[in-house]
C-alpha cells in the first residue's frame, strides 16, 4: 500500500511510523520545512492520570506502551516513566484524590495518596509546603521540541519512507491523491490529513463549516536548568478541575466551597510542570476558546504560576528563557478522544485529540492503520 501523510506534527508522524512498520510505502507532506505547531508546544507529558475511564484511558494506556517500545528503538525521543505527582494543599483537595483511588481502573492508572514526607521522598526537590500527593505511575514524558525530529531520523532509514517539507496541500485530485502548491500529484492508496489546529482552507473545504473541532489556546514558559533533578512530572489540584477522572462529589464541594483564584478562573488555568533534558522546567498552562485568540500573551498567568511553582519548590524559579503560545485542536465533545472523518474517497482527516495529542498520538494511528487495513 501506498500512503499519503499530510503533516508533520506528532499525529502525522505517527501514522506514517505505523504504516512504514506495517511494510507500506509511505510520503510525508508539511507545508513548513518542519512542524511547528502544537506538537512542539506542548508538555511533552504522556499523560494517563486525568482521562476519563473507558476509551479515553484504554487510549492513554496503549499510547504509553507504544511510546515506551518506540523510545527503546529511537532513544533520541527522550522517554522516560518519570510518573507525577499532584501536589494537594489541604482537606477538601485531599478528599478529591481519595474518591480518584475509589475508581475501579485506579490500579491501572498506578494511583497511591501518599504523604508529603512521601511525596518528598520520591521527588526531594519538592521541598515546599503542600499536605499529601497523589501519585500516577503509568505517567511519563519525552521531549516535545526534539520527538518528531528523531522520530523522522529513524523512518528516514526505510527505503519506503519520503519526507517533502515546504510543500502546502492544496487539492485533493482524485481518490487517494493529492496535489501540492509546487503544482505536484501524489497518489496513493490512502490519503491522512494530519493538520492539527490548520483548521481552514482544504480542511474546511473537505470537511464543511460543521467540523465538529475547535481551536484552544494556552500559554506556556520554560526556566533555565532547575540545577537539581525533579524526579516526576508535577500538577497542582487546580487539575482535578479539568480532567474527567476526577469527577466526584468531592470534586463537587471541592468547586462549590473553594473557588479557584481570580487569575487562575479567569484564564482556567492548571499547573503542569515537567522537566527538560537540559534541567530546564516547561510550566502551564492556560485554556482560551473564544475566537478571535489575542495575539500577545499575558503577564498574570505566569505571575500565579510562579507563585504555586515556588510554594512547591520552596525556593526561587530559575530565570525564565522563553515564553509562548500554542494552539491546538479539540473535539466539541470532549468525551471524543479523536475526530477521524473519510472526507473524500480515500481522503481521510484525523484531527481534533485536544490536550491528548502528545499522550495518545501512537494509539490513534494505530486505530487508523487497524481501521483502514493497513
Amino acid at each position: 500500500m501506498r500512503v499519503i501523510v499530510v503533516g508533520a506534527g506528532v499525529v502525522g508522524t505517527m501514522h506514517a511510523w505505523h504504516a512504514v512498520e506495517r511494510g507500506h510505502e509511505v510520503v510525508q507532506i508539511e507545508r513548513e520545512s518542519e512542524a511547528r505547531g502544537a506538537s512542539l508546544r506542548n508538555f511533552g507529558q504522556i499523560w494517563v492520570s486525568g482521562r476519563a475511564g473507558g476509551e479515553e484511558l484504554d487510549t492513554a494506556l496503549r499510547a504509553r506502551e507504544l511510546w515506551e517500545g518506540i523510545g527503546e528503538r529511537v532513544p533520541g525521543i527522550g522517554f522516560r516513566a518519570n510518573g507525577s505527582l499532584t501536589l494537594v494543599r489541604d482537606e477538601r483537595e485531599r478528599a478529591v484524590a481519595e474518591a480518584a483511588l475509589a475508581r475501579p481502573d485506579a490500579a491501572a492508572r498506578g494511583y497511591k495518596l501518599l504523604t508529603a514526607d512521601e511525596a518528598r521522598a520520591l521527588n526531594p526537590a519538592l521541598r515546599g509546603d503542600f499536605l499529601a500527593a497523589l501519585w500516577c505511575e503509568r505517567d511519563a514524558a519525552v521531549e516535545p521540541r526534539t520527538a518528531q525530529l528523531r522520530l523522522r531520523e529513524a523512518l528516514l532509514a526505510s527505503p519506503g519512507y519520503t519526507f517533502l517539507p515546504d510543500r502546502e496541500v492544496r487539492e485533493v485530485v482524485g481518490a487517494g491523491a493529492v496535489r501540492d502548491d509546487h503544482g505536484e500529484v501524489h497518489g496513493g492508496d490512502v490519503v491522512v490529513l494530519a493538520t492539527g489546529a490548520w483548521l481552514g482552507g482544504l480542511v474546511r473545504e473537505l470537511a464543511g463549516p460543521d467540523l465538529p473541532v475547535r481551536r484552544v489556546r494556552l500559554q506556556m514558559m520554560q526556566t533555565e536548568p532547575l540545577g537539581e533533578k525533579l524526579t516526576t512530572s508535577v500538577a497542582d489540584a487546580d487539575s482535578f478541575r479539568y480532567y474527567p477522572a476526577y469527577a466526584s462529589p468531592a470534586l463537587d464541594v471541592l468547586n462549590a466551597e473553594q473557588a479557584q483564584t481570580p487569575t487562575a478562573a479567569a484564564h482556567k488555568m492548571q499547573l503542569l510542570m515537567v522537566q527538560r533534558a537540559d534541567g530546564g522546567l516547561t510550566i502551564g498552562d492556560t485554556h482560551e476558546y473564544e475566537h478571535p485568540f489575542a495575539f500577545d500573551t499575558l503577564e498574570d498567568p505566569y505571575d500565579h504560576l510562579t507563585k504555586v511553582v515556588e510554594g512547591f519548590l520552596g525556593r526561587p524559579l530559575p530565570k525564565i528563557r522563553r515564553r509562548w503560545a500554542g494552539v491546538y485542536a479539540q473535539c466539541v465533545d470532549t468525551s471524543r478522544v479523536v475526530h477521524r472523518q473519510e472526507v473524500r474517497a480515500g481522503v481521510w482527516l484525523v484531527t481534533g485529540p485536544g490536550g491528548r495529542g502528545m499522550t495518545c498520538s501512537p494509539a490513534i494511528a494505530e486505530r487508523t492503520a487497524d481501521e483502514l487495513g493497513w
